[in-house]
C-alpha cells in the first residue's frame, strides 16, 4: 500500500496524516488532526526532505519505497530536528547505509542528543548560501535560526523554484488527498488553523521570521513545501503576505474580540451588553470567548487577528482570575504588541482586576490602553451601563476611522 502524490514530475509527496492525535506538542488542541509532510526528489541523485512522526511511520516507509521505485537513497536533508520530523531518522540511516545526511552544524550536534549515533563521517554540513547539485537540480541552503528552533534551515530548489520551509508556513489539520492550496478552500477551512499555528508556534519569533522572509523575497518562488499542512503551488504569495502581517505584529483585521472570564455570569453579561452596544454602532464580525472554556491557543490566534481587544475579568483572591492570567502570560510570551485594549473589571467589594490586567499589558510593547476602565460591582447597572455604552462608542469610532 502507498499514498503519494506528484508535486512535479520528479518531486513526490510522501507524507501522512494523524487524525488520532488530540494535542500538537501535547499542548495545542488539533480536532482536525495534523499532517507530517515529507518529500522525495528523483534526480540523478535521490533526495529525501525530512522524515516524519512515528505515528505515520509505516505509511512513510511504504510511500518512500514506492517513490524510489527500487533506487537507492543518496541524501537526507534535515531541515528541523523536532521529533515529529526526525524520529524516523535512525531507521532511514539503517535502511540506506550509504546515505549522506545534509544539515546545519547545529542540527548535527542535536542528532547526537536524540540518537546514539555517530554520523559525522556521513554528514554534509551546510551553511548560509551553500549549494548542492543533484543533477538537473541545484539546491540552495539558507539558515533560519529560531523559526522556531535554533538549528532550522530552509532549502530552495533553483530549477523548480520550490522552497522547502521546515515548520514555517505550516498549518494544523490532517490532509485528505487534496494536498495543494488550489484543491482546498483556504479562507473558510484552513486560514484559522494557519493563524493559530503561526501565533502559537512561531509567534514569539517575529524578528526571526522577518529575517527569513527577507531571504525569501530575493527568490523566485513558485511553490512552498512546509512540514505541516497544504503544499502551496498556486498562490504562495497569499501565505507569505499573512506571515508578513503576523510577524510584524500588525493586526490582521480592524476587528474586536471580547475575551472574558466569569464566575457566576455577571461579567459575561457585561461583555454581552458591550457586544450589543458595539453592534448597534455598526461594528460587524464581533468575536467573544469565555477564557475558561476555550483553549488559550485559540484565544491567542484571535489576538493576532484583531486590532481591538476587550478583556473582562472578575477579581479573584485579591488578584486576577487565573484563566485571564494565563491568557495574558501567553500574550507576553508570544510577543503580542500593537493592539488597542479596553478593560472591564468586576468585584463585589474590592474590584482590582483591571489594575492587574493593566500591569500585565504594560509588560508588552506598544499596547494602547483605552481610558476609562469599566468597573462593575456584582451584577452591574446604572452608571456601569453608561460606562459600557461609552466604551462601545469609543471603540466603534476608532474602527470607523
Amino acid at each position: 500500500m502507498h499514498c503519494t502524490r506528484n508535486i512535479q514530475d520528479d518531486l513526490v509527496y510522501i507524507g501522512g496524516s494523524d487524525r488520532r492525535l488530540s494535542r500538537f506538542e501535547n499542548l495545542f488542541p488539533i480536532p482536525r488532526g495534523v499532517s507530517y509532510n515529507s518529500y522525495v526528489l528523483l534526480d540523478d541523485k535521490t533526495v529525501l526532505f525530512d522524515t516524519a512522526d512515528e505515528a505515520v511511520g509505516r505509511l512513510f516507509f511504504e510511500n518512500l519505497e514506492y517513490a524510489l521505485g527500487g533506487r537507492s537513497l543518496d541524501y537526507l536533508v534535515v531541515h528541523h530536528m523536532e521529533p515529529d520530523h526526525c524520529v524516523l531518522l535512525g531507521e532511514v540511516l539503517h535502511r540506506w547505509p550509504e546515505l549522506k545526511l545534509v544539515c546545519s552544524a547545529k542540527a548535527l550536534s542535536m542528532i547526537g542528543q536524540f540518537f546514539p549515533l555517530d554520523v559525522a563521517d556521513r554528514t554534509l554540513v551546510v551553511g548560509e548560501g551553500d549549494k548542492l547539485s543533484t543533477g538537473r537540480h541545484m539546491l540552495h541552503f539558507f539558515m533560519a535560526p529560531m523559526v522556531h528552533w535554533p538549528e532550522v534551515m530552509v532549502t530552495y530548489d533553483e530549477m523548480s523554484k520550490t522552497l522547502f520551509t521546515a515548520d514555517a508556513f505550516g498549518v494544523f489539520g490532517a490532509l485528505a488527498g487534496n494536498i495543494f492550496d488550489d484543491e482546498i478552500d483556504f479562507d473558510s477551512a484552513w486560514l484559522a488553523d494557519a493563524r493559530r499555528y503561526y501565533a502559537n508556534i512561531c509567534g514569539k519569533y517575529g524578528a526571526q521570521v522577518q529575517a527569513v522572509l527577507k531571504k525569501a523575497a530575493a527568490l523566485d518562488i513558485a511553490a512552498i513545501c512546509p512540514l505541516h499542512g497544504p503544499v502551496w503551488r498556486t498562490n504562495p504569495g497569499l501565505l507569505i503576505e499573512k506571515y508578513e502581517k503576523w510577524s510584524t505584529y500588525e493586526p490582521e483585521e480592524p476587528a474586536v474580540v471580547i475575551l472574558y472570564a466569569t464566575m457566576y455570569g455577571n461579567t459575561e453579561n457585561a461583555a454581552s451588553v458591550l457586544a450589543s452596544r458595539l453592534a448597534d454602532r455598526g461594528v460587524r464580525n464581533l468575536a467573544m470567548y469565555d477564557v475558561s472554556d476555550v483553549d488559550v491557543s485559540y484565544l491567542v490566534a484571535e489576538v493576532f487577528r484583531c486590532s481591538h481587544l476587550v478583556l473582562a475579568a472578575p477579581t479573584y483572591n485579591g488578584g486576577l482570575h487565573p484563566r485571564m492570567e494565563t491568557l495574558l502570560a501567553d500574550m507576553k510570551a508570544l510577543s503580542v504588541q500593537n493592539r488597542t485594549v479596553a478593560l472591564i473589571e468586576n468585584g463585589t467589594w474590592a474590584p482590582v482586576s483591571g489594575r492587574h490586567m493593566a500591569a500585565r499589558l504594560a509588560e508588552m510593547k506598544n499596547m494602547t490602553l483605552l481610558d476609562g476602565t469599566v468597573t462593575l460591582k456584582s451584577s452591574g447597572g446604572g452608571l456601569q451601563l453608561e460606562g459600557l455604552t461609552a466604551l462601545a462608542e469609543t471603540i466603534a469610532a476608532q474602527l470607523q476611522q
